[in-house]
């Protein structure tokens, strides 16, 4: 009894060590949350290269600043974890060193501008489509489908009233 109060008193002190992430090839890192941080800063510090206006950079933005923001709260790997809900804090160090290198491909790319001499063909809507542009046109979703896609969304909608 007397162990108990003391090992339940101790707080982040007694904090559970990890030994296995259970994926083969993925080692546990024991420094994942200063990794992590370390990482998430310097994604938001490469991705202002990305001009301010770009879907990329805003999604990049958001969801590191919010990964950096629980891992500065939070010193328990299991919280850090369990609040991101994104996997494993092994994986998330790879998720960022991916989107680091993703940030410096992008860069190299640059897929948000066009050369000046590009030209852009309109096609206005009573407009006939010329015969090297593809029309895509999805044929209707199977009824089985339909029928699966209202049940949920009625049970959702019973639930939350």
């Amino acid at each position: 009894m007397f162990l108990r109060r003391l090992v339940v008193g101790a707080g982040p002190l007694l904090a559970r060590v990890k030994e296995t992430t259970g994926i083969v090839g993925l080692d546990v890192v024991p420094n994942a949350r200063e990794v992590l941080i370390s990482l998430y800063k310097k994604t938001l510090n490469e991705i202002k290269a990305v001009p301010e206006d770009e879907g990329y950079r805003k999604a990049v933005e958001s969801f590191t600043k919010n990964r950096l923001r629980v891992c500065e709260e939070e010193e328990d790997w299991e919280q850090i974890e369990k609040k991101l809900a994104c996997g494993q804090v092994e994986e998330l160090i790879e998720e960022a060193q991916d989107e680091l290198t993703l940030i410096g491909k992008m860069i190299d790319w640059n897929p948000w501008s066009a050369p000046d001499n590009y030209e852009c063909e309109v096609i206005e809507n009573d407009a006939p489509v010329p015969k090297h542009v593809p029309l895509h046109r999805p044929g209707p979703l199977p009824e089985e489908f339909c029928k699966t896609l209202e049940a949920i969304t009625f049970r959702e909608f019973v639930i939350r009233q």
